[in-house]
């Protein structure tokens, strides 16, 4: 097709600016015309490609032309739209209603959203980069387009095994119903047979609790997972039997840094300092039967003073010593929900600044986005994977198929 001269002459002018240094894309720039003549001339073919025989027969044709403002990065254009007598052209490349040129600029918008960026903080970089205004009502229709996305990932298939999982809750503010309530974001982290992380499990409740952690058990059992090695949680009371009830084959473990936590709060300021020295005797023993001796130690030398906490050491024991009956190498990945704890300092790196979400999709949406983002960084599998799945092999058998 042969180039109008007013297409040539923009032509011409892009190649100056680009010789003199100057900008395509700001004000005056070459591109905002040329981008311009290029949709035109894609509506008018797309529509002469609507108007077949079929449509001619009905009686349709041509009917002149509309007026639509566009917004770009490269800024604010008008473009003639193409009509048809009885408006049953849909153009594909520029939607009906749409004001803003989604392909051009939703991917940079979603992407700063999701690293924490506020709608305004978005606007005002769009405005300097591009010299165009973006209001929040766009921004937030854009930043929409990613809960089917959302909705999508939370219910996809799961693989049939992973050895381990770290299981944890993250609380936000949510407003609803004109009141800001607390809400809790259930996440299971895993390691699959290949030894990568993977977030297998993002789901949101009004408080955290061992009846809706049995809830979400059942549904990554409904999405595929069919076994789970090891389970690594905190010390939240019934989350065992929770999983327990689902998986009945896996081996938990509670996690021991906050156990600890929780034992120091009821130990004096004074005291602290040597009845870690003791308690370390106990978690960091060489085996169990050793740990063993040195929690009855620690039992005689301060069980008068706090009952309570060598009472929870004692009653908590079951879970808290399963990682005894592995090497180091596993010791490490399982004694404590590091990993999962690890993963929400980086969530909450993100969404410190937001206040109260103005829904639980919000919530999600962010979340979902941020994780986007973490994962990029999980492409590599667990240090030494190959000698813990041999491991693993061995204690578990035909529970893991290895391709060998």
């Amino acid at each position: 097709m042969e180039k109008s001269e007013d297409y040539k002459e923009l032509q011409a002018l892009a190649l100056s600016q680009l010789r003199s240094g100057q900008s395509l894309t700001g004000k005056g720039g070459a591109f905002a015309p040329l981008l311009k003549e290029f949709i035109e001339s894609a509506l008018k073919a797309e529509m002469d490609v609507h108007l077949d025989e079929s449509e001619r027969k009905q009686g349709n044709k041509k009917n002149g032309k509309g007026v639509k403002t566009l917004k770009t990065s490269s800024g604010t254009i008008t473009i003639e739209t193409p009509q048809d007598r009885l408006s049953n052209f849909e153009p594909q490349l520029v939607k009906k209603r749409e004001t803003v040129l989604a392909e051009n600029l939703a991917p940079q918008i979603i992407s700063l959203y999701g690293r924490g960026l506020s709608f305004r903080d978005i606007s005002k970089h769009i405005e300097e980069m591009y010299d165009m205004e973006i209001s929040h009502a766009t921004l937030s229709e854009i930043t929409e387009r990613v809960i089917p996305q959302v909705k999508e990932w939370q219910n996809r298939p799961l693989e049939s095994l992973y050895t381990i999982v770290w299981m944890d809750a993250m609380h936000y503010k949510v407003r609803s119903e004109g009141t800001v309530v607390t809400r809790a974001v259930y996440n299971i982290l895993a390691l699959n047979k290949a030894g990568f992380k993977e977030l297998i499990g993002m789901y949101i409740s009004e408080s955290e609790g061992a009846n809706f952690w049995l809830t979400v058990l059942t549904d990554l059992k409904a999405r595929g997972v069919k076994d789970i090695l090891i389970a690594c949680t905190d010390n939240l009371n019934g989350f065992s039997e929770a999983i327990l009830s689902v998986f009945p084959k896996t081996e938990v473990q509670s996690c021991i840094i906050h156990q600890i936590r929780n034992s120091l709060k009821y130990v004096l300021h004074k005291d602290k300092k040597e009845f870690m020295s003791d308690l370390k005797l106990v978690y960091k023993a060489v085996n169990k039967d050793q740990a063993e001796v040195e929690l009855v130690n620690l039992e005689i030398k301060w069980g008068k003073k706090y009952s309570l906490v060598i009472k929870s050491w004692n009653n908590n024991w079951y879970k808290l010593s399963t990682y005894f009956q592995y090497d180091v190498l596993i010791r490490k990945l399982i004694y404590t929900t590091n990993a999962v704890e690890g993963f929400h300092r980086q969530v909450r790196k993100v969404t410190k600044t937001k206040g109260a979400f103005t829904s639980d999709m919000a919530l999600l949406k962010l979340i979902y986005l941020t994780v986007e983002n973490i994962s990029q960084h999980w492409k590599n599998a667990v240090k030494d994977w190959s000698l813990v799945l041999q491991q693993f092999y061995i204690k578990y058998g035909d529970r893991i198929k290895l391709d060998l």
